[in-house]
């Protein structure tokens, strides 16, 4: 997985979001709120990272279990990616 070029996160009152530069805020116009888990995921992906690295990365990070982890890990990915922050 990997994020798309153009969108970075920015902390809007108190909030974070990820907004689009450039291109990506024409093409998309609006902001997508993330809570702090969210948030942190997002910091932590490079082009190396998959489901199973943000997994182990997540569980190192908070008191979780890999499985709940993953699904957490699955869902936000898989909602990155239908919205166009992100590609596999």
């Amino acid at each position: 997985m990997r994020k798309k070029e153009g969108w970075v996160l920015r902390d809007v009152c108190g909030e974070k979001v990820l907004v689009g530069e450039g291109i990506g805020a024409v093409d998309f116009g609006k902001l997508i709120s993330l809570n702090e888990t969210a948030a942190w995921l997002w910091e932590h992906c490079d082009e190396t990272s998959d489901i199973d690295t943000l997994t182990q990365a997540l569980c190192a990070e908070y008191d979780v279990s890999a499985d709940e982890a993953r699904r957490d890990v699955v869902a936000i990915v898989d909602e990155w990616i239908k919205v166009g922050v992100a590609e596999r």
